[in-house]
C-alpha cells in the first residue's frame, strides 16, 4: 500500500509539473485525478489502522465502521479536488484561458505514457489476482478491497486515455475544445467515482444489511433447526468489511423447557458462527409459545432479552 501511494504521489507530481509547463488543462486535470487517488489511499491506510482496534466499553461492536467514515471523506475529497478542479480547467479552456503554445505537450504525453504503463500494469495485476482467488466464476472480485483497487486502476487508465486523446487532438487540429472536452470528461468521471464511493459509505454508515447470500444461509440454517417452529424476523447489519451483526426473532416449538431452550440457543449460535464466519455478534430472541400466541408478545416486539 505504501509503495502504491508513493508511486501515485510521484506520478501526480510529474503530471502537475508537465501540466504547468505545457499549460495543458487535460494534464492538469489528470494531476488532480492522481492527487485525489493518493488522498484516497491515505484515507484507506488510516481506515485500516483505526478500524482494527478491538471493541471496548464505549464501542462494544468494535471500530469496523470507521473505515466507512474515511471512505466518505475520500469521496468528498475526490469530488472537490478532482471533479470540480477538472470542470474548472475544462470551462476555463473553452473560455479562452488556455495557451496556444504546444511546445511542452511532447513531454506531457511522455508523462502520460509512463502513467498509463504503471496504471495498466497495476490493473492487470489486480484482475489476475481476482481470477486466481475466484477461479472461473470470478468470485475473487467479491473482496471489497480488491474491487476498490480494480475500480481505482480502471478509472485511472480511462482518465489517462482521455487526457492523451484530448492533447493529441489539440496538437493535430489546433483546437483547444478537444482538450477542454477531455478535462470535462475527466471531471465527470471523478464525480461519478465520488458519487459511488459516497453512496456506498452512506449505506454502510447508516446500517447496511448483510449480503443476500449470507442472509439466505442464515435463514436456511435457522429454519432447519428442529427446535424452531418459524423465523419471525431476521435482522443483519454490516459492522465492518468482514463483520456482521445478526439478530433473529424466532418462535420455538411448544413444550420446550427453559434448559433445552438455552442449550438450543447456544448450539444454534455456534452453528451460525461456523456457517457464516463474518457473523461476529449473534443475538436470538426466542419464545417457546406457539406463533399465534406470541404475535404480540415479547418475542415479536423485541422486549424479551435475547438468548
Amino acid at each position: 500500500m505504501l509503495v502504491a501511494l508513493s508511486a501515485n504521489l510521484v506520478i501526480a507530481a510529474a503530471k502537475a509539473a508537465g501540466g504547468v509547463l505545457a499549460a495543458s488543462p487535460a494534464l492538469l486535470s489528470e494531476a488532480a485525478h492522481s492527487v485525489a487517488d493518493s488522498m484516497n489511499e491515505i484515507f484507506l491506510l488510516a481506515a485500516l489502522r483505526r478500524s482494527r482496534r478491538p471493541a471496548d466499553r464505549r464501542h462494544p461492536f468494535g471500530y469496523g465502521k470507521e473505515r466507512f467514515f474515511w471512505s466518505l471523506l475520500a469521496a468528498v475529497g475526490i469530488f472537490v479536488m478532482g471533479g470540480c478542479f477538472s470542470f474548472f480547467q475544462g470551462v476555463n479552456a473553452l473560455r479562452g484561458g488556455a495557451r496556444e503554445d504546444l511546445g511542452g505537450y511532447v513531454a506531457g504525453l511522455i508523462v502520460l505514457g509512463v502513467a498509463l504503463l504503471a496504471e495498466g500494469l497495476s490493473l492487470l495485476r489486480a484482475l489476475h489476482q481476482g481470477r486466481r482467488q475466484g477461479g472461473r466464476d470470478g468470485g475473487g472480485l467479491r473482496d471489497p478491497a480488491l474491487r476498490t483497487v480494480v475500480a481505482e486502476d480502471g478509472t485511472a487508465v480511462l482518465g489517462v486515455l482521455l487526457a492523451m486523446a484530448g492533447m493529441l487532438l489539440h496538437m493535430l487540429t489546433g483546437r483547444v475544445a478537444y482538450e477542454a472536452a477531455a478535462s470535462l470528461a475527466i471531471g465527470a468521471l471523478l464525480v461519478y467515482v465520488a458519487y459511488r464511493l459516497g453512496r456506498e459509505a452512506r449505506d454502510q454508515l447508516i446500517g447496511e444489511a448483510a449480503d443476500p447470500e449470507a442472509d439466505a444461509r442464515i435463514r436456511a440454517l435457522l429454519r432447519a433447526q428442529p427446535e424452531i417452529d418459524s423465523v419471525e424476523a431476521l435482522f443483519t447489519m454490516k459492522t465492518g468489511l468482514d463483520s456482521v451483526l445478526v439478530a433473529a426473532r424466532v418462535d420455538l416449538m411448544p413444550g420446550l423447557d427453559s434448559e433445552r431452550v438455552e442449550e438450543a440457543a447456544v448450539r444454534i449460535k455456534r452453528s451460525l458462527a461456523r456457517a457464516v464466519p463474518e457473523a461476529r455478534q449473534i443475538f436470538l430472541d426466542v419464545t417457546d409459545r406457539p406463533a399465534h400466541e406470541g404475535a404480540d408478545g415479547p418475542a415479536a416486539t423485541g422486549e424479551h432479552g435475547g438468548a
